[in-house]
């Protein structure tokens, strides 16, 4: 028999259309699958048992009067904690955050959810505020990856990718301020797309400003694009949204690779050292793209690593969020979230501005790099995950989050769409992710490569999955 939690979904959708299957099956199953992978992985801060059968049994009879009310009807899917949801309290991860209400609101990419009647299944995990690229907070614990529960899961989106991995869900909303959606993708084996600024609104506006982006997690190019087409239209409530997409990503789908310009940088110029395991199956995933047609060069873009000015940025957006806590309800935050606002704190408005000048300095860089290149390439991360419950991996002399992240920040800087594609594992069996990074606005072109790569068979075989799984 079909295991209902291993299929996308577009397999679902499908599955609904000729009757194989309801929403109330399906809902059921990824909701035993994710109370069965909680206790190993704490990928969920609340499920919403009771609500999300509901929702499926409502879409259950819709699918049975040939009237489904949307492009998701039926499909489960589980929201970051860093985003609103109507009824139920958004934490954000931090024991700083009242759970009393009213909570009467939703984002405005969990409201194009309800209205393309997805069921909500749960909320997912994220560290204080999504302050960093691991997932661990002071009100939640530790978040674990579903390959092997002593290692990090990545962040700050790691409950929505450990949730992806192992089946509770197909879909997830997560969020990226600096990698936050492609860093766990990549340590946790799945798709995860940052779009371009703005594609997909945001209410209430970030604190770290225009860094944060709203993304898809999933297990393939195909349900992120049919996910971007339902999340990715314009919303009153964030001024900074983009106006209408300019087709369907779903659509777009099969233009494939041929013809396209792909510039692909392993190191960024030498600036990261990166494992070999990683540099071989990235390298093997760009020969691919070689074979289905892409006119491939190893070509770096013109830049330093802006790492200060991303820290001026981002230490500053910490602060601000914090900003209205009084003296006692600061001491509950996690002890790193701290150093870092007492940093943000100290910074000037010249300061800010000058890291201002270096993001604008680099989108420009990166605007004159794709008028030669379709796309960019590179490694997702440098390393695969390491120990659980650490910023930072052990012996790395890595003091932040940032150090071992050297290929994303950069691109939250200049807004740009980027995804990380499973490509392989290491010798631990742990994944490895493939980044394709192009022009802003050209979501269309990450996804087609995505798909692509998917279609070559792409992505490691699944891991051991943690007990009760």
């Amino acid at each position: 028999m079909t295991d209902l939690t291993e299929l996308t979904a577009v397999q679902l959708l499908d599955g609904y259309r000729r009757g194989g299957f309801s929403p109330v099956d399906v809902a059921r199953a990824v909701l035993e699958r994710a109370e069965r992978i909680q206790p190993a992985v704490n990928a969920f801060v609340r499920l919403t048992g009771e609500e999300a059968l509901d929702a499926a049994r409502r879409s259950e009879e819709r699918w049975r009067r040939g009237e489904p009310c949307g492009r998701l009807d039926g499909v489960p899917v589980t929201v970051k904690d860093i985003l609103l949801m109507r009824g139920h309290p958004t934490l954000r991860g931090s024991r700083a955050v009242s759970p009393e209400g009213p909570w009467d609101e939703d984002a405005p990419s969990v409201a194009r959810l309800r209205e393309h009647g997805a069921v909500l299944v749960g909320k997912t995990t994220t560290p204080e505020y999504g302050w960093k690229g691991v997932t661990d907070s002071p009100l939640s614990g530790v978040t674990r990856n579903p390959h092997d529960p002593a290692r990090t899961a990545g962040g700050s989106s790691g409950g929505a990718a450990a949730a992806v991995a192992l089946g509770a869900g197909p879909l997830a909303l997560g969020t990226d301020g600096g990698g936050s959606v492609r860093i766990p993708a990549s340590f946790c084996g799945v798709f995860g797309l940052k779009p371009t600024y703005g594609r997909v609104p945001l209410y209430p506006a970030s604190a770290f400003g225009t860094l944060a982006h709203v993304g898809p997690m999933t297990r393939d190019a195909a349900d992120a694009a049919l996910l971007l087409d339902v999340v990715g239209v314009p919303d009153a409530r964030d001024w900074s949204a983009l106006g209408p997409a300019p087709g369907s990503y779903s659509a777009a789908l099969a233009g494939g690779v041929r013809g396209l310009r792909v510039a692909y940088s392993p190191t960024l110029g030498g600036q990261v050292a990166v494992r070999p395991a990683v540099a071989t199956a990235v390298r093997r995933g760009v020969e691919r793209l070689a074979a289905l047609g892409a006119y491939v060069t190893e070509a770096d873009p013109d830049f330093a690593d802006p790492v200060e000015a991303f820290h001026t940025l981002w230490f500053s957006g910490a602060a601000r969020v914090v900003q209205h806590l009084r003296a006692g309800q600061r001491e509950v935050l996690d002890p790193g979230l701290r150093d870092v606002v007492g940093a943000g704190a100290r910074y000037s408005a010249l300061e800010y501005l000058a890291a201002v000048d270096v993001r604008m300095e680099l989108g420009r860089r990166m605007g004159r790099f794709h008028e030669a290149y379709d796309l960019l390439v590179t490694p997702t991360l440098p390393i695969t995950a390491f120990e659980a419950g650490a910023e930072v991996p052990k012996g790395s002399g890595h003091r932040r989050w940032t150090g071992w992240t050297p290929f994303t920040y950069p691109f939250n800087l200049t807004q740009q769409p980027a995804a990380t594609v499973p490509v392989g594992s290491d010798g631990d069996g742990l994944p490895i992710g493939l980044q394709l990074v192009a022009a802003r606005h050209r979501d269309d072109l990450v996804l087609r490569a995505a798909h692509a790569l998917y279609g070559t068979g792409t992505g490691p075989a699944p891991g051991p999955r943690p007990a009760g799984s």
